[in-house]
């Protein structure tokens, strides 16, 4: 069964995820019938067999300026979907994923999606 989890949004940080395209409605983290994990943020997707997936966990309190909009890690490869300053659940790949912001790819994503348990246990689940 396709499952989308959609994002969390904080509303008084929509000048840095509406600048990308996002939509509520529409934009998540979808894991799909055939295998694969799909996020997209706007005009950016990223997508990835979630035989890639190399686990998830939950991280909290961001600061806002690093939390919002489409971004890469300061400090590692790493890329964030962001929508909130709250929570977000970091997934971390085997091999690197490439997006239109690193083509050498990324080892991490982190997504602030509403369900943060349930999608962290279903990328967990043997």
């Amino acid at each position: 069964m396709t499952t989308l989890y959609r994002y969390s949004f904080d509303k008084r940080l929509v000048v840095f995820w509406g600048a990308f395209g996002v939509r509520p409605a529409k934009d998540g983290v979808t894991l799909t019938d055939d295998g694969r994990l799909r996020a997209t943020f706007g005009l950016f997707k990223l997508e990835t067999p979630l035989e890639n997936v190399n686990g998830a966990h939950i991280t909290r309190n961001y600061r806002w300026w690093t939390a919002a909009g489409a971004r890469g890690s300061m400090k590692d490869d790493g890329l964030t979907f962001g929508t909130n300053a709250n929570a977000g659940v970091c997934v971390h790949f085997r091999e690197k994923v490439p997006s239109p912001l690193r083509r050498k790819g990324h080892s991490a994503l982190t997504v602030t999606v509403e369900d943060l348990e349930g999608l962290t246990e279903a990328l967990t689940r043997p």
